[in-house]
């Protein structure tokens, strides 16, 4: 009861504190959204584009791929794409939707933002690297996004949340 008395004085002295508070605890909720949809529309534009996942021809993920090879940062990671470069379209386009469908819905908030962050990364790493100057490639701004979400997860709106409070209400918390 002491609690309850000491949070009313606070917030009478403080009116706009839970205000402030609830806005924090949601700060991150149109980071998640965006990150999400922007995503999972990443993936299905690569699966529904006519000429994404060809292995040749304008626009392929190949050609993309050897376009940048020379300029990446890190060669032999194109060349591990180049290997099979049809099956290196399809791999970042499934890992783009399940990063932005987990993102959005919330579950395993942090390992779908590693994962993210690690899409990024490779992406920045590879087709970006070469952009000059560096903040005109937005791999690099993908990357620095998905950190808050690595480290906090989704703990408001999401399957994560609703997990937690159903293991807490069944450990009689």
């Amino acid at each position: 009861m002491t609690h309850v008395r000491t949070e009313t004085r606070i917030m009478q002295a403080e009116p706009n504190r839970t205000w402030r508070d609830t806005a924090a605890r949601y700060a991150l909720l149109p980071l998640r959204v965006f990150l999400g949809v922007t995503f999972v529309y990443a993936g299905l534009d690569k699966l529904t584009s006519s000429g994404f996942m060809r292995a040749t021809g304008p626009g392929s993920i190949g050609e993309t791929m050897r376009a940048v090879r020379d300029s990446s940062a890190v060669p032999a990671l194109v060349d591990l794409a180049l290997k099979n470069p049809v099956g290196f379209g399809y791999a970042i386009a499934f890992a783009e939707l399940a990063v932005g469908l987990g993102t959005l819905i919330g579950l395993l908030g942090r390992l779908a933002a590693l994962g993210g962050a690690l899409i990024s990364l490779s992406l920045w790493l590879t087709v970006s690297w070469a952009t000059t100057p560096y903040y005109y490639g937005n791999d690099l701004a993908y990357l620095m996004a998905w950190l808050p979400l690595v480290l906090a997860g989704a703990p408001m709106l999401s399957a994560d949340a609703a997990l937690r409070a159903r293991r807490r209400r069944g450990a009689g918390e």
